[in-house]
């Protein structure tokens, strides 16, 4: 079983995403396990401070060093072989090639999502790999952690249902996009399914699916 963790704020965010559709079919196979550690719990004080304002001046505030590192280190209670990630812009950009790694690595993750400006540098010390899902700023970590998560389970043997489906879909091998696929009807208000696909010549089809695969654009 893989064990997923993620240390957040609102632990509230990613509820639904972790009691749906495929994530929840995963949890009650058995083959996955996911839960969240609210950061406020590992908090300062009696008001459970987590964040303070950045040395040498600035705007905004900065996730705190030692909730942050109580949190991790929780968490490594509960599965001391598990990777630490780090959600950041800066980190590296989150491929399918390395969601294959992940899914086959045999690893736990303990994800930690960031807020406000930032976190303290320090807790770097604990991180395995900085990763991010775009050269953009979202207010906190949580959605690419679950967008990670997401990318992640799907590929673990036996998440999903045919035993090739992960193998010829969009970046499989990197860079190729999937071919077109169509289901019934035949014909839709005049929109045709290719007839090579009603043929039943399987040589034949596959050259086309071939054909109409296209190779992505790393610069898109």
């Amino acid at each position: 079983m893989t064990k997923f963790q993620v240390i957040t704020l609102f632990p509230d965010m990613l509820a639904g995403v972790f009691q749906t559709s495929m994530m929840w079919k995963a949890q009650k196979d058995g083959l996955v396990e996911l839960s969240t550690i609210n950061l406020r719990d590992f908090g300062l004080g009696p008001r459970r401070q987590v964040d303070d304002t950045p040395y040498g001046g600035g705007d905004g505030m900065l996730l705190m060093i030692e909730p942050l590192w109580r949190a991790v280190e929780y968490a490594k209670q509960l599965d001391p072989t598990a990777k630490v990630l780090l959600m950041t812009p800066r980190g590296k950009r989150w491929r399918q090639y390395l969601a294959q790694q992940y899914a086959l690595s045999g690893n736990g993750y303990i994800f930690i999502c960031g807020r406000y400006e930032g976190y303290d540098e320090r807790i770097l010390e604990l991180v395995d790999a900085e990763l991010s899902v775009g050269d953009y700023v979202l207010t906190g970590g949580e959605l690419p952690a679950a967008t990670i998560i997401d990318s992640i389970v799907r590929l673990i043997p036996g998440v999903l249902g045919g035993e090739s489906s992960a193998e010829i879909e969009s970046f499989s091998d990197g860079e190729t996009l999937e071919f077109p696929q169509y289901t019934r009807p035949e014909e839709f208000q005049g929109l045709q399914v290719p007839e090579v696909l009603l043929s039943g010549h399987h040589s034949e089809i596959a050259k086309w699916r071939n054909l109409h695969s296209k190779k992505s654009d790393p610069h898109k």
